[in-house]
């Protein structure tokens, strides 16, 4: 078995977890390899019994791994998406982070991780990914995201006015501060904080969520995955940042912005003991009474 190891820098208390995690991996004879720029902390922390693999693009990584392990908190789960792409290799999120809705796993829930995925007594869910098309295919090849493609004001106090089609119908003429489209994976994270909705994974959906709208009566709206969303930002001479979970750019208002469903899934590792459901419940403390 091959696993790929990426992170971020995280501090002091987590270290003994990752050494853990290295030493029960190589104990049970599994090739690592490392992501290089994640080595170069990791040496400074952690003791390999044998220098590991390095990997440091999709293109190294793909065909070279059965599982990758994102060590770190959502953000870098995000992160180690760019790099698997299509390769279809499952992804296990360990959480040295804070919240963590797809990064679940918690450090002291790391033996147990390990033993599901060594015992193979896991599932694969898979999660769908939105693509953004422009015309000057501003991310490159790496223009779909997990969890949001979200579009906000840029070096201004201003609103801005952005039109939205759904499938070549108008659909409405957002004043807002911006407008986020979210896959349910990403319902949990920039769309929750807007006002909208949790949508379970697997539903086919895409939720499109206002930024601080002007018009009260507006209000996010679910949509099939199926549907094609153009979006355009209709202040002329006006900047706005268009981003694809963490990564950024800036466009002028010249650009429609094209979004649909990728035509490929990223596998989360989803071990016995956890689901979509009991993360949630876990993370929001739904169910807790705190006058208790």
């Amino acid at each position: 078995m091959r696993i790929a190891l990426f992170g971020t820098p995280c501090s002091e208390q987590f270290t003994k977890y990752i050494q853990h995690l290295v030493s029960r991996l190589e104990s049970e004879n599994v090739s690592l390899l490392v992501y290089e720029d994640y080595l170069s902390f990791l040496n400074k922390k952690v003791k390999f019994e044998k220098p590991p693999e390095v990997f440091d693009s999709y293109e190294t990584l793909k065909d070279n791994a059965d599982f990758l392990f994102s060590i770190g908190g959502d953000g870098t789960l995000l992160g180690s998406v760019t790099l698997v792409k299509d390769s279809n290799i499952p992804i296990l999120g360990i959480n040295t982070g804070r919240l963590g809705f797809i990064s679940s796993i918690s450090t002291d829930q790391i033996e147990s991780a390990i033993n599901d995925v060594l015992n193979k007594n896991f599932q694969l869910k898979s999660r769908t990914l939105l693509c953004l098309e422009t015309e000057n295919n501003l991310f490159g090849k790496v223009n779909f995201a997990l969890n949001e493609v979200a579009i906000v004001k840029k070096d201004t106090s201003s609103m801005i006015r952005i039109d939205a089609f759904l499938n070549d119908e108008f659909l409405n003429s957002y004043w807002a501060d911006g407008l986020v489209i979210a896959t349910p994976t990403g319902s949990t994270g920039y769309s929750l904080s807007c006002g909208g909705p949790i949508i379970i994974p697997g539903t086919d959906n895409v939720i499109i969520t206002p930024i601080a709208p002007h018009n009260l009566n507006v209000r996010p709206i679910v949509l099939s995955d199926e549907d094609i969303i153009k979006l355009k930002v209709a202040d002329k001479d006006q900047l706005a940042l268009v981003s694809l979970d963490s990564r950024f750019r800036a466009f002028d208002s010249s650009n429609s912005l094209i979004i649909k469903k990728a035509d490929f899934k990223i596998n989360l590792i989803e071990p016995q003991s956890h689901s979509f459901i009991s993360t949630i419940r876990s993370k929001l403390m739904w169910g807790i009474d705190k006058r208790n």
